[in-house]
């Protein structure tokens, strides 16, 4: 057994990492390296067929030929969802005359409590833009599905549900295709920018 001097141990380290260092310098200079390569195409969105909140049956194909702006929530949701919308809303208002191509749609997950009524009240918060659409339990699931989104109802101390759900914005295309997802949490601003490099 060849044993080492223990004065030799620093310097046996220094070329370890000598060496570690070269073999990644080596590496980020090859032809491709550092290179992001994707394949296929997000599968988020679909068809579906709800109801708007002026009692109209709306199809995933009548959006067609406009960009749509998809959020899943609930109209009972006490904060989140309406921030959410909030920024939707000003973000879109600041698109200008952009914001013709584009249709912000909030989706609910609720569908024992959101009638079309009560969306139409509700959305009146942020502005005539919005189209709210809501169905029974089994379209609600339909659509929810084909937007990878999740949600369930969690009971509430004292009685009533709160709905757990997923909190993403989509951004679908003009051909109803999946462009990109965005969180709240870039304000009105930073999803206008998002969204006038899409449009």
């Amino acid at each position: 057994m060849i044993r080492t001097p223990l004065t030799l141990i620093p310097y046996l380290i220094a070329a370890v990492a000598v060496v570690a260092g070269l073999l990644w310098h080596t590496g980020d200079s090859l032809p491709g390296a550092n290179r992001v390569i994707s394949q296929g195409e997000a599968s988020v969105g679909g068809p579906f067929t709800l109801t708007d909140q002026d009692g109209k049956l709306r199809r995933a194909a009548d959006f067609r030929g406009r960009f749509m702006l998809v959020y899943f929530g609930y109209t009972g949701c006490p904060d989140i969802c309406p921030a959410t919308l909030a920024v939707m809303a000003d973000a879109v208002e600041k698109l200008g005359p952009r914001a013709r191509r584009i249709v912000p749609v909030f989706v609910s997950v609720d569908p024992e409590r959101d009638t079309p009524g009560v969306l139409k009240a509700y959305l009146k918060a942020f502005g005539a833009r919005f189209v709210g659409l809501s169905g029974d339990a089994k379209s609600t699931a339909a659509a929810a599905r084909a937007y990878r989104v999740y949600y369930r109802k969690r009971p509430l101390k004292g009685g009533g549900y709160a709905m757990d759900h997923t909190s993403q914005i989509y951004l679908m295309g003009p051909d109803g295709k999946f462009v990109a997802d965005y969180d709240a949490t870039l304000g009105p601003d930073g999803l206008a920018e998002a969204l006038k490099r899409q449009l």
